[in-house]
């Protein structure tokens, strides 16, 4: 299983700005762990992200050539695309699309259409740089805005994003309104539906729920999930203060259980475990 660390969504929603080199000395640790990826930024405005301003910054101190993970940045439109793509160290560029029309304009200030067009343009230029996007499906387990949903809209939403190019398609629980049974059942079936485009997970999540939600990923053979150290963050947009991210550690411990070689340096693991006090002092 593909273990993708988000300091950058651990980071996004704290108002108080974490300097440019507490950042660097963060990531820098967490590329010497053994990550697949590292979700380390975005390329958004500053009026609706002031904390990932910097991440130009950070990205050309970071020591990625020594480091086996490679990096993803989020960004919402095509000028964010361009600035993504002028950086080497960058190998993926993530994209929020939701399936609730209301989430996407809360999120991004657009309607879906209008997202789906963006999106059009930001995969040409990125396959033109010869690099992938991950296209995000959020609220894709349910959302409390009373827009339409079920199974059928998020597989046929699926399928027209891998049919305009998206290179990894992630299932994203943006307010942890999943469930264990519904994380197994819905992943099992949009990547059946899908054949060989990569499916993983972006769920948010209560502390109590994590390890169950853990393994009903396991249980459909995902091999893509996404996670924080100490389960920190959550989406800023959806205003929702009881979940957080996955909590990493819980992801390592469980596959450690299931007798599965992740990879994971454990010594360089703890040192960023040690750090996150000094990063994160008041979450």
């Amino acid at each position: 299983m593909k273990i993708i660390e988000c300091p950058r969504d651990a980071m996004q929603g704290i108002s108080e700005f974490i300097p440019t080199e507490q950042k660097v000395r963060y990531i820098n640790q967490l590329l010497k762990v053994g990550f697949d990826t590292l979700d380390c930024g975005s390329f958004v405005s500053p009026k609706a992200i002031p904390q990932m301003r910097d991440t130009g910054d950070v990205i050309r101190a970071l020591d990625w050539e020594q480091s086996k993970s490679k990096l993803l940045v989020i960004v919402a439109n095509k000028r964010g695309a361009e600035d993504a793509l002028k950086f080497d160290a960058v190998s993926f560029l993530g994209y929020p699309m939701s399936i609730s029309e209301t989430f996407q304009r809360r999120n991004t200030n657009k309607s879906i259409i209008e997202a789906l067009n963006d999106l059009e343009q930001i995969i040409e230029l990125t396959h033109s740089a010869h690099k992938q996007v991950v296209t995000y499906i959020s609220m894709g387990f349910g959302n409390p805005y009373g827009d339409p949903y079920d199974v059928d809209i998020v597989i046929k939403f699926a399928e027209l994003l891998k049919s305009i190019g998206s290179d990894v398609i992630s299932l994203a629980d943006t307010v942890g309104a999943s469930t264990a049974p519904q994380i197994t059942s819905l992943f099992s079936e949009v990547s059946s539906r899908l054949g060989n485009i990569e499916v993983g997970v972006h769920l948010h999540s209560t502390p109590q729920s994590s390890r169950e939600k853990i393994r009903a990923c396991f249980d459909a053979n995902c091999g893509r999930i996404d996670g924080a150290l100490k389960g920190f963050g959550g989406c800023p947009m959806a205003k929702d203060e009881l979940v957080g991210n996955i909590s990493t550690e819980q992801i390592i411990a469980f596959l450690i259980d299931q007798n599965i070689q992740t990879g994971i340096n454990e010594a360089e693991l703890n040192k960023a475990l040690g750090m996150t006090a000094e990063i994160f002092p008041n979450h």
